[in-house]
């Protein structure tokens, strides 16, 4: 059997396929009859569906260890000196293995949803079953009919493997492919409750109760996931960034925003009953970027130096996607009654599905018809703003009238009671929570219609468009400083109703650290080098990328004011824990964190003035987080009450959010160069412009480097040749670091070399090394500088935000239980989540997708400011390189280009009109930003009509919520007062949460 490799792992996902198949048919049954035994059955064969979905990935293993050159994939990604981890993960290293891999993940969430579950949640339990196996068998019929792990050969096998691309054989490529995609699979799992519960009616609390922390879990490893993806970009790729807006990395970014707004909206429905539409579609929505994601990455339909090659793999997304649309939106158009908690009737419902239908497909027929190149031939001569005009004034009188006349028409007669809660005050929680989650949709959607903007631009009007970083550095920051704010202005406020005496009073301490926090930084912020207000170039030149520039130019301070105000309102918030704790006697051990905060503080302060405390101070301050601080907080949140360890473990999070955007921010203050040096050379940095002259920014360097490069060597091992140069830095004369950036050649791809950075780090910034080209003879070295400003905050930041999902997932004590067993027994289940990342990090991992050779195989030299601004705004057009920007790609053709671009600087040829020839040359496709112009100005100007319109939308329901609100409380003061003292004593109840 086992000479039949090809055959039997064939074999054995078609038994998955049909072992799908029947436990649907069961489920299904199961739902419909209600009787245990035929759930019984469901389950097991779910369980037997897991079975063969091991047997698979086991199958597929072996192939890797034995050499079996026979399967394509195997030959593919692997060869006969790889050591045998990487042979074991490498499975996943490829398009067809890694969705094999992405099926094994969802059997180990199937089968650990399915034994939580037990006898709990018999009505939502078949459907939650049915759905997870039409995923499962989603998959299954992906890998039978576009992508088989298990396909042969057609020319026989070859006696050794292509083995894998050098660029990702890297320590973070081992764990961030397996924790992304744990966090896209785990979303499946609340996704597939919210499907049960729409099938079955039952859209109480129940279903969000159930999917609370597979959402935080999912939620945790979305985080994990993107931020080892951006260690690797930023220590492997050796172009001095973290992030890089490329469509892969947009699409693992996109699910977690929707994640997000998801676990902040969901406590309203816990709380409240509110937000029942909005939840559902939320989880839907969720669940739907995860697969638009996957189709992004792997249908080659977008350019991208990350994503799989193109193939038909493509066409059964599209399909999975709309069966996944149709479904979910007629299931939420058949229970928006009961999700309105009014009484169902036929007529209801009828009236709901024709109404949002209509508005679907006459939305499809508008953006069909009326485009620049659409079906009426008559248009091509309307400019495209006129039609961008039209195609919004259609869909949203489409939208009114769907809502006005067809849905008033279809329920007329019908008498609509809602009995659902009221938002009772704009100075509440809930609304604060409504704006957050209004600020993440904006965002997901900026980001969604700037990802797929090239792909529509080409399929409606076949043209050639790409949108580049400069586009998101330009709009994505004012919008995501806008979220920031209200993540801090929402935790000031209580739940229905905030007073004003209580809102001032929670206000003032935020306000006034912010003020003096703006305050210092206008007034010694430039002096250490974070100046607050640093202007850049504008995307537009016009009153649009005017705007964006002045707000681009001030978003250093103003980042860093919510930073403080942020960081004020959560240590606020501690403070009144603790000093309720000390009323009751119980925060003898609180004082302990106040240890590294201290220890913080010195490191901060006094690293620019004695010379290694920070050091000394990071060294002790990490013995004490780790044998003295986590466990007795972990101790502290273990006897709260579970929500008030929600709500602390969220703020937790929040203060990982902080630090992160202060790292953020620093990017800001950063700097790049390149020089040549020779062996034995030093040079200084940062001290005085007049002297040095390397940097446009000198003067506000508060610290002094001097870089001295010894020599370059050379190393060689079985797999490839390195070549290492050794360089000192030292800062305000003491030694900060000895480094030693390189280049390895692969003996299997001597095309493709690779770049090792060397990074010496410090809380303040990162002097980040990339090796560029040696001359053999003289020794002569070419080497790119980066002083990233700010950048371990990140990375810190998200260890705080894993913290506190730990704390969020931490489980409840059960009342029948020794308080020692219990505490075992948390401790077990949160161990168990933190316990498979430990088990990812520590196996060795291959690829996450091929990267194409050209992608940082030498060196790009850029001599100057100017240069860097002109080489970002143009791409790469040899057609070889997914459209790098000319600034990162390091092609023949991209330096032949660069040459002459450059050349053209020399001669006085301005900038502009440089730009207008390579566009006149190459078309549209070669710039970075598609022209402010035509229908070109939909990328701004939809996700822009998005904001606007769901702002005004929110300002109406506000409106309508609280007019409802007062008719109620005016119609019956009994009530009323009833409500009131309810309130007041929920509120009581509470206050120690």
């Amino acid at each position: 059997m086992l000479s039949t490799i090809p055959f039997f792992g064939t074999a054995l996902l078609v038994c998955v396929l049909f072992a799908a198949l029947y436990t649907f048919s069961v489920s299904l049954v199961a739902g419909k009859n209600g009787q245990v035994g035929t759930l019984q059955a469901a389950r097991l064969g779910a369980y037997g569906t897991i079975a063969l979905i091991a047997c698979a990935v086991l199958c597929l293993a072996y192939a890797f260890l034995t050499h079996d050159f026979r399967l394509r994939y195997v030959s593919h990604y692997s060869d006969r000196s790889m050591p045998i981890g990487y042979l074991l993960t490498a499975l996943w290293g490829g398009q067809d293995g890694s969705l094999l891999w992405w099926l094994f993940l969802l059997s180990l969430y199937v089968g650990a949803c399915v034994r939580w579950m037990g006898l709990r949640y018999r009505q939502l339990q078949p459907y939650v079953i049915a759905t997870l196996m039409v995923v499962i068998g989603f998959f299954c019929v992906l890998m039978m009919f576009a992508a088989n792990p298990f396909s042969k050969n057609l020319s026989g096998a070859p006696i050794d493997g292509e083995g894998l691309n050098p660029l990702l054989q890297n320590y973070w490529m081992i764990i961030h492919p397996p924790c992304l995609y744990t966090g896209f699979v785990g979303c499946t799992i609340p996704f597939a409750f919210g499907v049960a519960a729409l099938v079955t009616g039952r859209l109480d609390q129940e279903w969000v109760v159930a999917t609370r922390k597979w959402m935080l879990f999912a939620w945790l490893f979305l985080v994990v996931g993107n931020t080892l993806g951006m260690v690797w970009a930023y220590e492997e790729l050796g172009w001095g960034g973290y992030w890089a807006w490329d469509p892969v990395e947009n699409a693992a970014f996109m699910p977690l925003l929707c994640a997000t707004a998801y676990v902040h909206s969901s406590m309203i429905q816990e709380r409240r009953g509110m937000l029942k539409v909005w939840n559902v579609f939320l989880i839907c929505l969720t669940f739907f970027m995860t697969i638009f994601g996957t189709f992004l990455t792997r249908s080659g339909a977008i350019a991208s130096v990350h994503a799989f090659a193109q193939s038909s793999i493509g066409t059964y997304f599209v399909w999975f996607l709309l069966f996944v649309f149709v479904t979910t939106f007629s299931l939420i158009l058949y229970r928006l009654p009961e999700l309105r908690d009014a009484s169902p009737t036929r007529r209801l419902r009828l009236a709901a599905l024709a109404s949002g239908w209509f508005v679907v497909l006459f939305t499809g027929a508008v953006l069909m018809l009326l485009r620049p190149m659409g079906m009426i031939g008559a248009l091509n001569a309307v400019p495209s703003t006129v039609l961008i005009a039209l195609d919004v004034f259609l869909v949203f009188g489409a939208l009114l009238f769907a809502i006005l006349f067809l849905y008033g028409f279809i329920a007329k007669d019908t008498t609509i009671a809602s009995n659902r809660p009221l938002l009772r005050s704009a100075a509440s929680r809930e609304f604060t929570f409504i704006l957050n989650n209004w600020g993440l949709l904006v965002l997901m959607v900026f980001v969604l219609v700037s990802t797929t903007f090239p792909m529509l631009t080409e399929a409606l009007s076949n043209t050639k468009v790409s949108v580049g970083p400069p586009f998101y550095n330009a709009i994505f920051p004012p919008l995501a400083l806008v979220v920031y704010a209200l993540m801090g202005i929402g935790t000031l406020f209580g739940w229905t109703k905030t007073s004003e005496s209580s809102l001032r009073r929670a206000l003032i301490v935020p306000t006034v650290a912010t003020i003096v926090t703006v305050a210092l930084h206008f007034a010694i912020g430039t002096r250490f080098g974070y100046p607050p207000i640093v202007w850049s170039t504008a995307l537009y030149e016009n009153g649009f990328g005017t705007t964006l520039r002045f707000i681009s130019a001030n978003s250093p301070w103003i980042s860093i004011a919510l930073s403080a105000f942020n960081l004020t309102v959560i240590v606020q918030e501690f403070y009144w824990l603790l000093r309720a704790r000390i009323k009751t006697g119980k925060a003898s051990l609180y004082w302990v964190a106040l240890v590294p905060i201290a220890f913080v503080a010195i490191s901060v302060v006094t690293s620019r003035f004695v010379p290694g405390v920070a050091a000394l101070a990071s060294r002790v301050m990490q013995g004490v987080v780790v044998f003295v601080v986590l466990p007795a907080v972990l101790y502290w949140f273990a006897k709260l009450a579970p929500p008030a360890r929600r709500r602390y473990g969220g703020y937790i999070c929040h203060l990982g959010i902080v630090f992160a955007f202060v790292g953020f921010t620093g990017k800001a203050w950063s700097i790049d160069h390149e020089l040549t040096l020779k062996p034995g050379q030093e040079i200084d940095f940062f001290v005085e412009t007049s002297r040095v002259g390397l940097f446009k920014n000198d003067a506000y360097r508060g610290d002094n480097y001097r870089m001295t490069y010894k020599g370059v060597r050379r190393e060689t091992d079985l797999n490839k040749m390195s070549i290492i140069a050794d360089v000192t830095i030292t800062r305000n004369g003491q030694h900060f670091a000895d480094l030693t950036p390189g280049k390895n050649i692969y003996s299997k791809m001597p095309e493709s070399p690779t770049t090792e950075v060397s990074i010496g780090r410090s809380p303040s910034a990162d002097f980040y090394i990339a090796l560029g080209n040696v001359n053999p003879e003289t020794k002569v070295a070419a080497f790119q500088l980066h002083l990233n400003t700010l950048v371990d905050w990140i990375w810190g930041g998200v260890g705080v935000m894993i913290f506190g999902a730990i704390i969020c997932l931490w489980p409840q004590f059960q009342k029948n239980e020794s308080r020692a067993w219990a505490f075992a027994r948390s401790a077990a289940a949160v161990g168990a989540s933190v316990l498979i990342t430990i088990t990812l990090a520590s196996a060795p991992s291959s690829a996450f997708a091929q990267a194409t050779p050209s992608q940082h195989a030498g060196t790009v030299h850029i001599e100057n400011a100017t240069e860097r601004a002109l080489f970002s705004n143009l791409r790469c057009m040899c057609g070889g390189c997914a459209r790098e920007l000319l600034s990162s790609c390091a092609c023949d053709q991209a330096s032949e280009m660069r040459q002459t671009l450059r050349e053209k600087l020399e001669r006085g040829v301005a900038q502009r009109q440089i730009i207008d020839e390579y566009e006149g040359r190459f078309g549209v496709a070669a710039l970075a930003i598609p022209p402010s112009s035509g229908a070109f100005r939909a990328l701004y100007v939809v996700p822009l009509i998005v904001a606007l319109s769901s702002a005004t939308g929110l300002v109406f329901w506000l409106r309508r919520s609280r007019r409802a609100s007062a008719r109620v409380v005016h119609g019956d003061a009994k009530t009323s007062r009833e409500t009131y003292d309810a309130r007041i004593d929920e509120e009581l109840r509470h206050l120690d949460e």
